[in-house]
């Protein structure tokens, strides 16, 4: 928090990949996305958060804001989470631990 005690936010964009054939059931998926998932993420310091899809190259492109307290090293731990990366493994690359292989992308211009 700053000193007048509002919450610091900043953006965090991060890009994620696709198996062939998946988009389709991808999207479907987060329309019908776990409330009680939407929770947790604003309970890890996670808002604002927006996935894009490049349908040429099956690129996910994933922008969101995060707070100062911020949680993401404990994401695996969280029972709900690790079950949600469970249900979509099928549908992307990912790591042993089912959850998504991911690349942090470095922020170099921003206009408000």
């Amino acid at each position: 928090m700053n000193c007048n005690g509002k919450m610091i936010m900043k953006r965090n964009a991060f890009i994620m990949k696709l198996k062939e054939g998946c988009a389709a059931e991808y999207r479907r998926r987060h329309e019908q996305i776990w409330p009680e998932l939407m929770n947790k993420y604003s309970d890890y310091g996670i808002r604002d958060y927006t996935i894009f899809l490049d349908e040429k190259t099956l690129t996910l492109f994933a922008v969101r804001q995060v707070s100062d307290d911020y949680r993401g090293e404990r994401l695996s731990d969280d029972e709900l989470i690790r079950q949600w990366w469970d249900y979509n493994a099928g549908l992307m690359e990912c790591n042993a631990d089912n959850s998504p292989i991911s690349q942090t992308l470095e922020e170099v211009f921003h206009v408000d």
